[in-house]
């Protein structure tokens, strides 16, 4: 079997704002073999850069488009896959937005090798652990305390247990904070799990008073409250928290998270599958099991991201929550004819073969801005 055509689809909903979400467009990836099998993939980043990567033509030897690298290789062979990509990139990837493109297309390899042994993924990355996940509906804060409350007030009625804020407005003043904080735990009720995140705002002693602030409403973490360049405010961080630290999202591959396991630098490591892809999230996962902390899925995006993590996580021994996008966004609902959302604010693990998702057709060609294929 060998891959024939690596098709780039640049999907966009029709309104677009100004806020830190990844339900507004996607990179789909699409890898065809000639079997006639084809495996569906996405990256977490601009879409237009990451199309670009993956069309750029040949430069010199380690500074490669993707699509060029991928033809007359088979898809199977996935780890040797991964090294050829990593190598031809390593002048303008290795940790950030090259391996996110690499990512994408791994996840497709995944795909088209779950297909071609009749094999739902989780099966091929050893098995899973969990046919279901708790879920936490995550969403962005309101512009103050009592609309947070709202908003958390109406997905405990949709039937979760856990919500997440994040992101703006947080970090203004320590007075909003708290206020959002308080907000968060007020509509949630007192049985339920609260996670803050911070969206990356403070620094490190920041950081720490406002985590002994909102120790008094019982988070269940603090993600990225700090840079996600500063492992050394981590570090500290972490040893000094009174409550758990997370972090994670914004790393990509191996090599990214590397230093972070070995320095123990979270409580709570966080892996977005379209931007580490399965062979590398695989790595991940065993190193952090090793070190006896906790792993959680990041995931903002598409159904297609949403059942790649529910694979991957599903094999995690102590996986114990899942991330649950509810942004009110088509591309977040519609592009697969399989609905991967929580139902009573339980994830359901897919076992069909591949990542068990098929995509709407239509949808995709009425929001399709751009393609380029080969």
């Amino acid at each position: 079997m060998k891959i024939t055509e690596v098709i780039c689809q640049i999907l966009r909903i029709s309104t677009v704002e100004a806020k830190t979400a990844g339900t507004q467009d996607t990179l789909l990836i699409r890898v065809r073999t000639d079997t006639g099998l084809e495996g569906i993939g996405e990256s977490d980043a601009s879409p237009e850069i990451l199309k670009a990567i993956i069309d750029a033509p040949f430069s010199h030897n380690i500074a490669s488009g993707l699509r060029r690298l991928l033809l007359g290789l088979d898809p199977l062979e996935t780890d040797f896959i991964r090294e050829k990509l990593y190598r031809a990139t390593m002048y303008y990837g290795r940790r950030a937005v090259g391996v996110a493109a690499m990512a994408g297309v791994d996840m497709a390899l995944w795909d088209i090798k779950g297909k071609f042994f009749q094999q739902p993924i989780h099966r091929l990355l050893g098995g899973k652990r969990h046919a279901t996940i708790p879920a936490y509906a995550s969403i962005l804060f309101g512009r103050d305390g009592q609309q947070t409350k709202d908003i958390a007030q109406r997905w405990r009625a949709a039937g979760y247990r856990a919500i997440k804020f994040g992101w703006e407005p947080m970090g203004q003043s320590e007075a909003l904070d708290v206020e959002l904080v308080a907000g968060a735990r007020a509509g949630a009720g007192d049985d339920a799990t609260v996670l803050i995140d911070a969206g990356c705002v403070w620094d490190a002693r920041t950081a720490l008073s406002r985590a002994q602030r909102f120790e008094a409403f019982n988070i269940g973490w603090l993600e990225e409250p700090l840079s996600q360049d500063d492992l050394d405010g981590y570090v500290w961080l972490r040893d000094r928290s009174p409550v758990p630290i997370a972090a994670g999202e914004g790393e990509c591959g191996r090599a990214a998270f590397r230093p972070w396991i070995d320095r123990h630098a979270l409580d709570v490591y966080q892996v977005d599958l379209a931007r580490n892809g399965f062979t590398d999230s695989l790595y991940i996962r065993q190193r952090v099991e090793e070190i006896g902390a906790r792993l959680c899925n990041h995931c903002y995006k598409t159904p297609i991201s949403v059942a790649a993590c529910l694979h991957w996580l599903s094999t995690c021994a102590g996986a114990f929550i899942f991330e649950d996008c509810v942004e009110d966004s088509p591309l977040r609902h519609e592009l697969t004819h399989e609905r991967m959302q929580a139902v009573d604010g339980v994830m359901t693990v897919p076992d069909a073969p591949g990542l068990g998702i098929t995509l709407n057709e239509d949808f995709v060609r009425a929001h399709l801005v751009s393609e380029s294929r080969a």
